[in-house]
């Protein structure tokens, strides 16, 4: 939280209390109590997208003493309904809206909280840059390749601090099988594979078992929720969060697992071959003969091939390191043991603090945070070039200093998506 901000809450609490003739009674919650800091000195918080993953991120926060929930905005009006009255068992005075623009609006906002489906990521996160507030953003980072540059240069420009939600960053197996790996332990790499719910499947056109021409429920602002989106009847399988289906596997909105749960595997391949801000230099599509399955190709000549791994799977000269969560396994043995820890002068990669943790301290201290925009943004190209190798039926060429598909304009055009007025980006 900046100093300008504590500073213009404290005269508003002053000049506020001197309007009162009579003695006035401060809560415990307002000078801090039960190891909370003071009203002043938590970072404020307004939470965007309250649905499935965005209810367990507000229970989360709220869990976190750190912060202070003050507004929550949902097109929902159950969900919005629903999170104010969550918020106001411990925090009272919590403003709901329907029009996020409305929350980003408020200068006594420090942050926002964003789980919206991934076809608003980049126009909210963009638009909360501009309004001064840092940003936790729900993964895949954007919906394009185009968006994710686009949503990296702008937290640049307008020095947010931005959080990607691949949490894997932040678990403690995840950062050992990596440090293990760039610290040599397997030796040199010779090839990852990445096993993902449904074998990765991608998202389609229209989606799966969505039938139009289903009346909106009341309370539930549906163009709102399409926003930059193509115009599509309305049916509740459109826009349900499961994750067996629902929009994340519409392609309007989403990129199915390959972008899902791909956000968090691909990154940690990323992350454990050094490749963060990099990327693969070629994307091969299962093909039924070479290439059984989606294959990437590194321009160090490291394969990174889908499945065949429980989560994640490092294959090095020496040795092997899978992880995923809750489970890690070293072959031999010995390679994963307390006596291959990281050493003095090699790559540690433990904060010690978890995901949220992580973003809430580096507002104070104005960090990067472990997940990064430009990390979410490299990680998120990963996956999306997955995505556009399959669509277009062959393998594709990508330039990860140019960030270009070489010589394809069918493929190319795949890098962004036109926009339905009045949204767009700049």
């Amino acid at each position: 939280m900046s100093t300008e901000r504590r500073v213009s809450r404290r005269k508003f609490i002053k000049g506020a209390a001197a309007t009162f003739a009579a003695p006035y009674i401060i809560t415990s919650t307002a000078l801090g109590a039960e190891g909370r800091p003071a009203a002043s000195n938590r970072i404020t918080l307004g939470h965007i997208g309250i649905g499935n993953q965005g209810s367990g991120l507000l229970g989360a926060f709220l869990g976190n003493n750190a912060d202070q929930v003050i507004a929550v905005a949902d097109v929902n009006g159950e969900h919005r309904e629903t999170a104010r009255r969550r918020s106001e068992e411990k925090y009272k005075g919590v403003t709901p809206y329907n029009d996020y623009r409305e929350l980003l609006a408020r200068p006594d906002i420090d942050a926002v909280v964003i789980a919206v489906p991934d076809h608003w990521h980049a126009i909210i996160s963009i638009d909360a840059a501009k309004a001064g507030k840092d940003i936790y953003c729900e993964k895949p980072l954007s919906l394009t390749i185009r968006e994710a540059q686009m949503m990296r240069d702008a937290m640049r420009r307008y020095g947010r601090v931005f959080q990607t939600g691949s949490m894997q960053r932040s678990m403690r197996e995840f950062q050992h099988a990596c440090e293990l790996v760039l610290n040599g332990r397997i030796g040199k790499i010779k090839q990852v594979n990445i096993g993902l719910p449904n074998n990765g499947k991608s998202s389609s056109e229209y989606g799966n078992k969505i039938i139009p021409d289903t009346p909106v429920p009341a309370g539930f602002d549906y163009d709102f929720w399409l926003g930059p989106a193509p115009w599509r009847p309305y049916n509740p399988e459109r826009v349900s969060g499961d994750y067996g289906g629902g929009w994340r596997y519409v392609r309007d909105y989403s990129g199915g697992m390959m972008t899902d749960w791909g956000a968090h595997h691909f990154d940690i391949a990323q992350w454990g071959l050094g490749m963060d801000g990099n990327g693969p230099t070629e994307i091969y599509p299962p093909d039924g003969k070479d290439h059984p399955t989606l294959t990437y190709v590194y321009a160090n000549g490291i394969p990174m091939m889908l499945g065949d791994a429980n989560g994640v799977k490092f294959t090095g000269e020496n040795g092997i390191i899978e992880v995923n969560r809750g489970y890690f396994k070293a072959t031999p043995d010995v390679i994963g043991s307390k006596e291959m820890e990281a050493r003095p002068n090699e790559i540690s990669l433990n904060r010690g603090r978890f995901h949220y943790d992580d973003w809430l301290a580096c507002i104070k201290t104005r960090e990067k945070p472990i997940c990064d925009v430009a990390i979410g943004a490299s990680s998120a190209t990963v996956c999306h070039l997955g995505n556009i190798a399959k669509w277009v039926g062959r393998p594709i060429k990508w330039n990860p200093q140019t960030e270009e598909i070489i010589g394809d304009d069918e493929a190319s055009r795949w890098l962004d998506r036109p926009k339905r007025a009045p949204w767009h980006l700049p």
